[in-house]
């Protein structure tokens, strides 16, 4: 029995692909709709699995050519995000048997594929499969490393992109002394479609390979948004996903994690550090003229047609270039659209990792560090070619 799936998104495709398989079909995948309409000619399919919103032609195109052009009862499921009433009434209409909305689990979608086709001869039916969700949105992690040898948290990177798909992840190798980009590569094997690894051969500091990572990964057409996050998950997947699941909800551009102590809420600090932290904060509220809470934790989400203004040219600071990004932010678009298109959202968890690199000295320093923002992205200033600032 053939399957041909035809999706824009790679990250969609591939598990799809593999469970399919796994039951015993004959599978076929195809990011490109008119690309898929000459396979579906050539490869006469049993099932055509199909998304709606693509760039080159819609999925109901595909469904038309199969029913209008071609005369064909082939049995064809939409697998889409797109909810909206009338284009899933117009599927029916063009005779889709089948409509699947975003997100949803291989499993169901298994079960649906068995109703409407069956099951190949060959299938194992007492083999049992896990259960991965199939996301309605495709998305980039940039996780820095430097002498993460110890501290990176390998099995919880491995068991979240195990069960959710969409998920890339992009670990940047800041020119470690250690083994982190041994462990890197070793985390990667097996799973070269959801994780990259982007080594820098020098140390350039967090705020460098953040950048070089988000740049990177903007380059990738299948994903919709990108973010970066801590490698020591001090704001774990599940927090981050939330943070995701704003963003896709709403019209910020960016959406950014907060620690701030709240009821239910899993916060801790260093009693010494939280003083200082408050203190930063009064000064960067100041140079933002925006009452952010929280700039600098480590778990931020951002829509891509905004990396290349956050991310382009190269940051003052090393250690607080977030505030930098929302100073980018608030000269490219203006302070009152800043406000509606920034957010900042509280955290579920979040945890002071043992082992942290920046000691007590090195937050006295960043009040110099802000003081040097203020300057370069002084109000008015058209040219910000950056120095970068130890």
């Amino acid at each position: 029995m053939r399957i041909l799936a035809i999706d824009d998104q790679k990250l969609v495709l591939i598990p799809l692909e593999s469970r399919l398989k796994e039951m015993g079909y004959e599978v076929l995948t195809e990011t490109d709709a008119l690309k898929g309409i000459e396979l579906y000619n050539s490869f006469k399919p049993d099932l055509v699995i199909v998304d709606i919103n693509m760039p080159t032609i819609s999925g109901l195109e595909v469904v038309k050519h199969i029913r209008e052009v071609k005369k064909s009862n082939t049995p064809i499921m939409i697998l889409s995000g797109n909810t909206d009433d009338d284009m899933i009434t117009k599927g029916f209409d063009l005779g889709v048997n089948d409509y699947m909305k975003k997100p949803l689990s291989l499993t169901e979608v298994g079960l649906r594929t068995k109703r409407l086709i069956g099951l190949p001869e060959n299938t194992d039916t007492t083999k049992k499969y896990k259960n991965t969700i199939i996301q309605q949105r495709c998305v980039g992690v940039v996780i820095p490393c430097y002498n993460e040898e110890e501290r990176l948290l390998s099995k919880e990177f491995t068991d979240y992109i195990d069960k959710n798909t969409g998920y890339h992840l992009c670990f940047v190798n800041d020119g470690s002394k250690d083994k982190t980009l041994e462990v890197l590569h070793k985390l990667r094997k097996g799973r070269e479609d959801f994780i990259t690894v982007y080594d820098c051969e020098k140390n350039g500091g967090k705020a460098e390979a953040v950048r070089q990572g988000m740049l990177y990964m903007a380059k990738q057409e299948d994903l919709d948004y990108i973010g970066f996050l801590d490698a020591d998950l001090s704001t774990d997947l599940a927090d981050f996903d939330d943070l995701v699941s704003t963003i896709e909800k709403s019209n910020y551009k960016i959406v950014s994690g907060s620690r701030i102590s709240r009821m239910g809420a899993n916060i801790t600090k260093e009693s010494a550090r939280k003083i200082i932290s408050l203190t930063i904060n009064y000064i960067i509220r100041k140079i933002l003229s925006m009452d952010f809470k929280d700039t600098q934790c480590g778990a931020k989400i951002f829509h891509k047609d905004v990396i290349d203004i956050s991310f382009k040219e190269k940051f003052v600071t090393q250690w607080i270039f977030d505030v930098e990004i929302f100073r980018r932010i608030t000269l490219h678009f203006g302070l009152k659209k800043a406000k509606e298109i920034l957010c900042e959202q509280p955290l579920k968890r979040w945890i002071h990792a043992d082992g942290s690199k920046l000691s007590m000295k090195d937050s006295v320093k960043i009040v110099g560090q802000l003081g040097q923002i203020a300057w370069h992205y002084r109000s008015g200033k058209k040219d910000h070619k950056s120095t970068v600032v130890a």
